[in-house]
């Protein structure tokens, strides 16, 4: 399987984004049709969401999930989060809860999504702050006889997307990994791999832009 660099990734989107194509949208509606097929019927699905792009992906979501019946809890790790993702969230029924709530939450959902961190974290992505708290805290639930399914947005936080390194050993580890595009290099490499579990790489519709990729744009593919 032909697998990119964070920054190839990005390389590809480029144009895409700068035209107007809605990329979030279609990384949302992909990381909500994996959902609804893992379940199979609405359920309770909580939320961790980050300050990024990948925290927005994961509200777009969760308000395609709340128009389809889904009850949605939305756990920031940040005091910034994507501003039109959690109106669209809001707006379809999804509830803003504290922080503090997250082992409660997790404990009572049936799929938790880790939205905290994306491929922008490459250059440290071990967790930090609220972020760390938060998983730490769910981390014990997941321990439990009793847990969610957990679903990573693009790739589970706390992982290199290129080296598939493990900078911290706190990672939530997922069941599935939900990737935007293309497969990301991290994702094929030890340790990154372990946490990924099944690993779904969702079209968005940048493939053409990828194919022109090669060394001569100073991104090396991956071998």
């Amino acid at each position: 399987m032909q697998a990119y660099s964070a920054a190839q990734i990005r390389a590809a989107e480029a144009p895409y984004l700068a035209a107007g194509v809605p990329l979030m949208a279609r990384a949302a509606a992909a990381l909500a049709a994996e959902i609804s097929t893992l379940l199979g019927a609405p359920g309770h699905v909580v939320l961790l969401v980050g300050s990024g792009n990948n925290g927005g992906d994961a509200l777009f979501a969760g308000a395609e999930l709340g128009r389809a019946g889904w009850r949605v809890s939305i756990v920031p790790t940040s005091q910034r989060l994507h501003e039109e993702g959690l109106r669209e969230a809001e707006a379809a029924g999804a509830a803003l809860e504290p922080t503090d709530a997250a082992a409660d939450l997790t404990r009572a959902c049936d799929v938790l999504v880790d939205g905290i961190l994306g491929t922008g974290s490459a250059a440290d992505p071990a967790l930090r702050g609220a972020a760390r708290a938060v998983v730490d805290a769910v981390l014990a639930v997941l321990r439990e006889p009793r847990h969610p399914l957990v679903v990573a947005v693009d790739i589970p936080s706390g992982v290199n997307p290129d080296d598939g390194g493990v900078p911290d050993p706190l990672v939530l580890p997922a069941d599935v990994t939900v990737t935007f595009g293309a497969m990301k290099t991290g994702l094929l490499r030890s340790p990154a791999r372990e946490f990924a579990g099944r690993v779904v790489v969702a079209d968005i519709g940048i493939g053409d832009e990828l194919a022109t990729l090669d060394e001569g744009d100073g991104l090396s593919r991956p071998r």
